[in-house]
């Protein structure tokens, strides 16, 4: 039960919801959310840390900068369940196509660059 409650918990947040999804497209820096969600990098890390302690993320640190992805290899069935069925449910969702097409624009900047004007500012 305390997996299911993790993980709805986890699910409770628009933020999160729209990281989880467009982690869809594969592995993203911190940076990258941050510029996507136009927050700040402490309020991303701190989703992305509830995201991880449920399970529905894995991390991995490269120098300064944190990178995220959704589970590999064959998570809880909980967590497949979680995944496949916010994707379902909004697949269409006017702010998702929206994250999508502004992902296509970050993913097209050098993450390096991205994060240094990040920490610029």
């Amino acid at each position: 039960m305390n997996e299911l409650l993790n993980i709805t918990r986890a699910l409770a947040d628009e933020s999160r919801v729209r990281a989880l999804l467009a982690l869809r497209q594969g592995e993203l820096c911190v940076c990258q959310l941050t510029e996507l969600f136009g927050a700040a990098p402490s309020t991303v890390s701190k989703h992305l840390s509830v995201l991880y302690q449920a399970g529905l993320v894995e991390s991995r640190k490269e120098g300064r900068w944190m990178y995220y992805q959704l589970p590999g290899g064959k998570p809880p069935a909980a967590v497949r369940r979680a995944l496949a069925w916010l994707q379902q449910s909004l697949a269409e969702d006017p702010q998702i196509l929206r994250d999508r097409q502004k992902l296509k624009l970050i993913l097209q900047q050098d993450p390096v660059d991205l994060c240094k004007r990040q920490c610029q500012k």
